[in-house]
């Protein structure tokens, strides 16, 4: 099997689909609040340095063995006020708290008012650390704590789970451990989708960095709150006009708990309630809606941490059952789908157009022998074969649809002039993708193609191959 690509980038392609949100709502709107503070980097925490990440402190650094107490502060501002302001401002809409769970634990004032309030709490690992550079089994065990503390502090196992600063193998080893019914540790698309992990498929309901308070602490950023806001809104109207899309807003208490900022949001939710036609959740109410609306029983690509294994998507099929499907793309030239199958391929390639790019390349890159006995493979328009029905079933259909399976005697005549004479000056049949003409276009072309050089015929002829396979494939199941 060649080395494929781990990555997907097509997802659900063009048209997503319906998730048919109750209500008839244009949009589900899930709005996120992270519980980090008092899990933060800290050499209490028994961390190697003080935190140095999203904070009001411009460019910090950690500092190794040492408290930063202006940065401890920042952290304590959205426990001891943040956390309470957002609790008021987001009164009577469904909220998903993810959770740190060494903050779960050190706030058990807020995860009483979380529960009292009927938010979701899902689970946001650990600690607030960077997961990047942890080996796997170490990684394993600091979920499987996560799991026990975040019990501990609410009662139940959470139903969701985002990590946030997390490594590729996050997403499997939470799989493993728990499988939750979302996973929240990607950025990839505006509606959720499934990846598939050993013989199961995990939902994904992807986050969000750009509808997120996080911006007021970044270069890349918002400097007050009505740019803030004009970001919201911009966001939810255009997905309010597309349709059956789902819109995060990532709030951090320490961040969009400031005064200066929280009247931005409580703006943004006014236009929300005014402009109607969306569905407030919790990110378990959406995932649950999804899978009840959405149920997996198409193709799901594979989690990209590990290698791709075999399965029914095009680019997991070993070489005979890729030969066995595509091998008659090309007319009675199967080698070209041997010789595509060993190029990189990924699921972004499980598409007409995927397919079909990595087979043009194999037929481009050909020998011009090879190519020209793919021509010759092609059979005559309304000729020998068809009369006696030889062609291949794709080549039957193709020319009934221009209705050439039913020709008077004097216009089979005039094709069978035409063909006799293209192939007397090119050497090959006179080849065009049938379906996207109708039976006097084809005439005109064969005659105006018939005085053409052989060099431009040759090019010609092969844009018409790839044109008819493209057509195959667009007929194919998918």
């Amino acid at each position: 099997m060649p080395e494929r690509y781990r990555r997907d980038l097509l997802g659900h392609g063009p048209v997503p689909p319906d998730p048919q949100w109750p209500g008839g709502a244009r949009v589900a709107l899930s709005l996120v609040v992270n519980y980090e503070e008092g899990a933060e980097n800290n050499v209490l925490h028994g961390d190697p340095a003080s935190e140095a990440f999203l904070s009001e402190i411009t460019a910090a650094q950690p500092w190794p063995g040492r408290r930063h107490w202006n940065m401890e502060s920042l952290y304590e501002y959205g426990a001891r006020a943040g956390f309470w302001r957002l609790m008021r401002t987001l009164r009577g809409r469904a909220v998903t708290c993810y959770g740190v769970a060494g903050a779960l634990m050190r706030g058990p004032a807020q995860v009483e008012a979380m529960q009292d309030a009927g938010w979701e709490i899902a689970s946001h690992g650990l600690a607030w650390v960077e997961h990047a550079q942890m080996p796997p089994e170490a990684e394993r065990v600091a979920i499987d704590e996560a799991l026990r503390l975040h019990v501990q502090a609410t009662g139940a196992r959470p139903e969701g789970w985002y990590t946030g600063r997390c490594s590729e193998n996050t997403v499997r080893l939470v799989h493993e451990a728990c499988t939750p019914l979302y996973v929240s540790d990607s950025y990839a698309d505006d509606v959720p989708y499934r990846v598939r992990i050993g013989e199961g498929t995990q939902l994904v309901l992807p986050y969000t960095l750009d509808a997120n308070d996080m911006r007021f602490a970044i270069p890349a950023g918002h400097a007050d709150a009505a740019s803030w806001e004009r970001y919201l809104r911009d966001s939810f109207d255009c997905l309010h006009r597309e349709g059956g899309r789902m819109m995060t807003v990532g709030l951090h208490c320490r961040l969009a708990g400031r005064p200066g900022r929280v009247e931005g949001l409580r703006r943004f939710l006014d236009h929300v309630d005014a402009k109607g036609g969306a569905w407030i959740a919790t990110r378990a109410d959406i995932a649950r809606h999804w899978n009840a609306h959405v149920p997996p029983d198409g193709p799901v690509a594979a989690l990209s941490d590990a290698p791709v294994g075999a399965g029914p998507m095009a680019h997991e099929l070993d070489r005979d059952a890729f030969v066995a499907r595509f091998g008659g793309v090309f007319e009675h030239s199967p080698w070209v789908a041997e010789r595509a199958w060993a190029l990189e391929m990924g699921a972004g390639h499980h598409c007409p157009a995927g397919i079909h790019a990595v087979l043009r390349a194999a037929f481009r890159t050909a020998p011009w022998d090879d190519r020209l006995a793919v021509l010759h493979a092609h059979p005559d328009l309304a000729g020998k074969l068809a009369r006696a029905r030889r062609l291949t079933d794709a080549s039957t259909a193709e020319q009934a649809s221009a209705g050439l399976d039913a020709l008077t005697d004097a216009e089979r005549e005039g094709f069978e002039q035409l063909n006799a004479a293209y192939i007397a000056r090119h050497g090959f049949p006179f080849i065009i993708a049938v379906r996207d003409h109708d039976k006097a276009g084809i005439l005109d072309a064969m005659r105006a193609r018939v005085a053409h050089d052989t060099e431009t015929e040759f090019a010609e002829a092969c844009r018409q191959v790839e044109r008819i396979a493209r057509l195959r494939l667009d007929a194919m199941a998918w």
